[in-house]
């Protein structure tokens, strides 16, 4: 707002504060009303007339010398100020002016005793803008005045844009896991902050792999969102059993006999329920045989259960069992090459 207008405004008011408030408790005032009518958090049209307000108040008794030209205008307004007609067209006596400004300008409006002259339109009385621009308030020239910034600018000081939302950070945590609580899926309990809470594992997870939880991060500042947990994977290795891809890979001990003539092999999957093979004849150590659908279940297409062959002999074996092998070697011819 132009200088002209400030006669008609009580700045003070505005923000709460007496007269010879210190710029600290101006500060606090303004910030204290801009969070209540700010139009991002208040979006009444009253809320956005009284922002402008506070604003304009702020703007001007933020700064020093604003604030002594404001002081100093209004108590002029008010009659602080004598101001006797002089010689001239339009003249009258600053001596009242010097008093007033004398102590933000060195000499006064005039120097010492010295008259000035404001020319006006109709001779009257001598225009406020002209008064104005005496001591560098270049009233009336619009939106280069003072307290003419733009709306919420407050000057480049008392404007105080809504704070932005902030993001939390990321956390990390570890977990371990069994094999079988990795093919099969697992509810695990972690605590952040002192709160516990239960998180799923999916089935199927692998060693190395990170879970994301959304939102168990550190809150986020301002009404940003809270930032997300990663939870990172360890599966410590079974002695039995292994996971390759959506499959369980497990090994499967046959003897001699089942490897050459085949058969069925009966074993336990990973939750210890008995599963049977059937092994084909010719099979060696390595081979490796399927049950359908009983690998990870995870999704519409369920990984399967591998058996690798792995052939089995006696660790003492007998006179009768070596002649044996030895009958079944010589027979079998040399079917290693």
């Amino acid at each position: 707002m132009a200088e002209n207008e400030w006669l008609s405004k009580d700045f003070y008011k505005v923000l709460g504060v007496s007269k010879d408030a210190s710029d600290d408790d101006i500060k606090k005032a303004y910030r204290k009303l801009a969070r209540k009518y700010h139009p991002d958090v208040n979006k009444t049209k009253e809320a956005e007339e009284k922002f402008k307000d506070i604003s304009e108040a702020y703007d001007v008794l933020s700064k020093k010398e604003d604030r002594q030209k404001y002081d100093a205008i209004r108590q002029f307004g008010m009659g602080g100020a004598r101001f006797a007609g002089g010689s001239g067209a339009g003249g009258f006596d600053a001596s009242g002016f010097s008093d007033i400004f004398g102590s933000m300008f060195g000499q006064g409006a005039g120097g010492n005793g010295s008259r000035i002259r404001f020319s006006t339109s109709g001779g009257g009385n001598p225009n406020l803008n002209d008064i104005f621009s005496m001591f560098g308030g270049a009233a009336g020239q619009g939106a280069g005045g003072y307290g003419q910034q733009a709306y919420g600018n407050a000057g480049g000081y008392g404007y105080e844009e809504a704070p932005r939302p902030e993001n939390g950070e990321d956390r990390n945590s570890k977990i371990s896991l069994t094999l079988r609580q990795a093919v099969k899926g697992a509810t695990v309990s972690l605590s952040v902050d002192g709160k516990k809470f239960k998180a799923h594992v999916p089935a199927g997870v692998k060693d190395g792999q990170k879970i994301k939880l959304a939102g168990k991060g550190k809150p986020g500042i301002n009404g940003g969102k809270a930032g997300d947990l990663y939870l990172h994977v360890t599966v410590n290795p079974d002695s039995t059993f292994s996971m390759r891809g959506r499959d369980i890979v497990m090994n499967l001990p046959v003897t001699v006999g089942q490897a050459v003539a085949g058969g069925k092999v009966d074993a336990k999957d990973i939750d210890g329920n008995l599963v049977t093979f059937k092994v084909p004849a010719g099979s060696s150590s390595g081979a490796e045989v399927k049950l359908a659908g009983l690998g990870v279940k995870r999704g519409n297409q369920p990984g399967d259960l591998i058996g690798r062959v792995q052939i089995m002999v006696p660790a003492k074996p007998g006179l009768a069992v070596k002649h044996a092998a030895k009958e079944f070697d010589e027979k079998a011819g040399d079917y290693l090459n």
